[in-house]
């Protein structure tokens, strides 16, 4: 007998799951269309652990916490992975040029029509090439995505983009420019160094709020999430190219602006779906970054994470390599339809909190 209390029947109900299950049986095609993309491509298909000495080093993730028993019962603390990057550039380091990973990842303090605290995330790394090579695999793989399900269209809430056209490619500098009407190399020293009230100033000219505690990464964010980010990836596929060095902790710095990382973000229909790199693989560089990244994490959260050593040790001696995080469930999200990432997961995490 299914529930008949006043509350939204769970998913596990035959109704609610009978109305899923299209969605979910599109998952699964286009996961089966994306493995076969990898295989035609030379890529092998790797597992990684969850449970992970350090969940990354980013300011704004959150991560599950836990910890493991020793044999003789001492504690050692632990994290569920906010992604497989650092396990897949160990390999990556061990001798792979070809990976690609499917991977449940978890993230704390998220959860609503895109977001999920437990989630699947493909990652894919290319070594000894661009993290242009990275573009093009984007285009193919949301192509392929769509075509898989019949889909002429990716689609989110009445907004649509037609994955079958050649991507936008924009910078982050030429979309502040074009969306908010704002001069951000104005605030970005040849060094890559930051300078907090000039971005203040571009944004109150503008009518943009500024707080007085707000940090140059705060407004940085807050004129991307405002401004930016509504505009992208409409009609056509955006690829949001160039970040500031202070913005990409992951990437390498590009040769020909070293005031921009080679780092890209995608979207479709509005909707973030993968994140990229030219990857850093120097070793002193990214602890020093980590360390940054750590000590806004304790501003803003007054919480920080340790650093993964054994990454370290192996980002000395990763080869130059390209690669990018995509969110699985979104895509299948935009190709199928579906208004909620609860209609495109098998088994939702049950709801927490009030």
């Amino acid at each position: 007998m299914e529930p008949t209390s006043s509350k939204a029947s769970p998913w596990w109900t035959r109704t609610v799951h009978a109305d899923r299950r299209p969605f979910l049986i599109g998952r699964n095609a286009i996961q089966a269309a994306l493995r076969q993309f990898f295989i035609r491509n030379d890529f092998i298909e790797v597992d990684t652990p969850t449970l992970q000495v350090s969940p990354g080093n980013e300011a704004h993730l959150h991560a599950f916490a836990t910890e493991a028993l020793t044999t003789d019962g001492q504690k050692a603390p632990f994290y569920l992975h906010t992604s497989p990057e650092f396990a897949c550039k160990k390999l990556l380091a061990a001798g792979e040029e070809r990976i690609a990973c499917f991977a449940h990842v978890y993230r704390n303090r998220e959860r609503g029509p895109l977001h999920h605290p437990e989630f699947t995330m493909l990652e894919w790394y290319r070594a000894g090439e661009t993290y242009e090579a990275l573009m093009a695999d984007c285009a193919a793989l949301l192509a392929l995505a769509a075509k898989t399900v019949g889909a002429k269209k990716l689609s989110y809430r009445g907004a649509e983009t037609d994955p079958f056209l050649t991507p936008e490619r924009i910078s982050v500098a030429a979309a502040f420019e074009r969306y908010a009407g704002i001069d951000l190399f104005g605030s970005i020293g040849l060094d890559g160094s930051t300078d907090r009230e000039h971005l203040a100033a571009e944004m109150r000219r503008v009518g943009m709020r500024v707080a007085k505690d707000d940090h140059w990464p705060d407004l940085f964010s807050r004129v991307l999430v405002e401004k930016v980010e509504p505009y992208l990836g409409f009609g056509r596929v955006t690829i949001l190219d160039e970040y500031p060095v202070s913005e990409a902790a992951l990437a390498r710095p590009s040769a020909r602006d070293h005031r921009v990382a080679e780092r890209f973000e995608l979207y479709a229909c509005g909707v973030e779906l993968a994140n990229a790199f030219g990857e850093l693989t120097n070793a002193d560089e990214q602890r020093r970054r980590f360390k940054i990244e750590m000590a806004e994490k304790e501003r803003i959260y007054g919480e920080t994470y340790p650093l993964d050593e054994e990454f370290l040790e192996a980002l000395a001696v990763m080869p130059e390599a390209s690669g990018i995080a995509l969110g699985f469930d979104r895509l299948v999200m935009l190709a199928t339809g579906a208004s909620r990432i609860e209609q495109v997961l098998w088994a939702p995490v049950s709801e927490f909190g009030s």
